[in-house]
C-alpha cells in the first residue's frame, strides 16, 4: 500500500510518499515540499499547491492520502491561509477519488517517537530510523508528510491483515 503523507502549509506543504511491503516493512519512495512565494497573490499561490499536488498524485499513485488536521495558535491569519492550502489538498484528493483520513499532529508524534508533544528535530530524526534513510528528511514539512502517512500505514495495519 501506497499512502501520501500531506503537512499542509501555504508557504510550504510538506509531502511524504510511504509504502508498506508485504511483509510489513516500509519504504519512503519520495518526499519534499510545494514551495509558494510570499507576495504572491493567494489565488495563484492555492493554484501552484493545486497543481503540484496533482503532478504527484498524477506520478505516484498513492492509494490512500493522510493530512495533517490544523492546529490554530495565536496567529488565526495564518491558520485561515492553512485551512484554504489543506481546503485545495481535499479538492484535488476528491477529484483523484482517493480516501482521505486526518490525523491531529500529536497523534503521529505518539506513533512515532511515543511522545505526543516531540518536537520537530526528534520527529526527523525517528522518520529516518524508522525508514531507513542516509540523512534526516528536511525540511520539517517533508519530515512532516512522511510522519503522517507512516501513521496512516500503522493506525490501519490491522484493518488491512488477512487472515
Amino acid at each position: 500500500m501506497l499512502v501520501l503523507g500531506l503537512d499542509p502549509g501555504t508557504a510550504t506543504t510538506g509531502y511524504g510518499l510511504v509504502k508498506e511491503h508485504e511483509d510489513g516493512t516500509m519504504e519512503a519512495i519520495d518526499f519534499g515540499v510545494i514551495t509558494t512565494k510570499a507576495n504572491t497573490p493567494m489565488p495563484v499561490r492555492l493554484k501552484q499547491i493545486y497543481d503540484e499536488l496533482t503532478a504527484i498524485i498524477d506520478k505516484y499513485q498513492p492509494d490512500a492520502v493522510a493530512i495533517e488536521e490544523l492546529f490554530f495558535g495565536k496567529n488565526v491569519t495564518t491558520g485561515i491561509t492553512v485551512a484554504q492550502a489543506r481546503g485545495v489538498m481535499l479538492l484535488v484528493t476528491a477529484q483523484k477519488g482517493l480516501p482521505v483520513t486526518t490525523y491531529k499532529p500529536k497523534v503521529a508524534k505518539q506513533a512515532i517517537t511515543g511522545y505526543g508533544s516531540a518536537d520537530k528535530t526528534q520527529m526527523q530524526e525517528m522518520m529516518r530510523q524508522i525508514l531507513g534513510l542516509d540523512e534526516v528528511p528536511r525540511p520539517d514539512d517533508a519530515a512532516d508528510g512522511l510522519a503522517m502517512a507512516y501513521t496512516h500505514l500503522n493506525s490501519t495495519r490491522f484493518d488491512r491483515m488477512q487472515y
